[in-house]
């Protein structure tokens, strides 16, 4: 697949209390937004914390954006993204992707 795509993905984090997971939230969101600027073919990075506080809801979206699907792949294994997901540990309980080409 050529051309742009948006990478999507949405973690539950673990957390006992509500310091708790808002701290984990604040850890994710930091850690990844200093992604920015450091993965070549990584255009865009936003990340979101949920404020809904419904009960089904996942905790955290990153919506990055790349130059193609090479680029995503590379991501995937890019020593910068790989440290950064060894950092966050099981903070995760849980993890929903969605990759589509940007028209």
């Amino acid at each position: 697949m050529s051309g742009p795509i948006r990478h999507i993905v949405m973690w539950r984090l673990r957390g006992e209390t509500a310091e708790e997971r808002a701290a984990a939230r604040s850890k994710v969101k930091s850690l990844f937004e200093g992604l920015r600027g450091r993965i070549d073919g990584l255009t865009n990075i936003e990340v979101g914390l949920d404020v809904s506080d419904v009960d089904y809801a996942c905790d955290v979206v990153l919506v990055s954006e790349f130059a193609d699907s090479a680029a995503l792949k590379a991501y995937a294994s890019h020593p910068e993204h790989l440290r950064v997901r060894e950092e966050l540990g099981d903070l995760r309980i849980g993890r929903f992707q969605v990759d589509y080409p940007i028209s």
